[in-house]
């Protein structure tokens, strides 16, 4: 493994071992009621809906999030130096996004296809997500490039 290559490993490891910064969207699920929760949202501007599970009859709470695709950029023939000095930025962009609440899981594929990874952001539209995804030093270098999407997923449920 090239050497250079290990403070970088470092940080990204940094980033992602870390406890996530409470999300002032965020609130704790077992305090508070569905109704609670799903008011709270909708008065942030969040799209949701809920349900009743039919097996558990439980209400769940269903909440809009916006995937970004990181895809491989038009731009990607920087010298080494000057990519892993983005790989840095990069990754410093992503915990800045964990830190203030907006991006809840990020990360790369293990393939070296057209699509690098994924940041799932938790903000209350695709144009802030847009706007969040394409500040990131390696967009802005060309690196890599930003398809985002609306995607649903259940609060309170965990990633297993």
């Amino acid at each position: 493994m090239d050497l250079k290559i290990v403070p970088l490993i470092l940080i990204f490891l940094l980033f992602s071992c870390q406890d996530k910064v409470e999300n002032p969207v965020e609130e704790v699920v077992s305090e508070k009621s569905t109704a609670q929760i799903k008011q709270e949202l909708v008065s942030k501007g969040f799209e949701v809906f809920d349900y009743v599970d039919e097996a558990s009859k439980d209400t769940v709470l269903m909440q809009q999030y916006f995937i970004a695709f990181l895809k491989r950029g038009a731009n990607r023939s920087q010298n080494k130096e000057t990519a892993d000095s983005l790989q840095v930025l990069h990754l410093a962009h992503l915990g800045k996004m964990y830190e203030l609440g907006y991006a809840d899981i990020s990360g790369p594929f293990g393939d070296n296809g057209d699509i690098r990874g994924i940041t799932i952001y938790n903000v209350p539209t695709q144009k802030m997500a847009d706007s969040l995804a394409n500040a990131d030093p390696m967009v802005k270098a060309g690196r890599l490039a930003i398809e985002i999407h609306p995607w649903w997923a259940a609060k309170g449920f965990s990633l297993r």
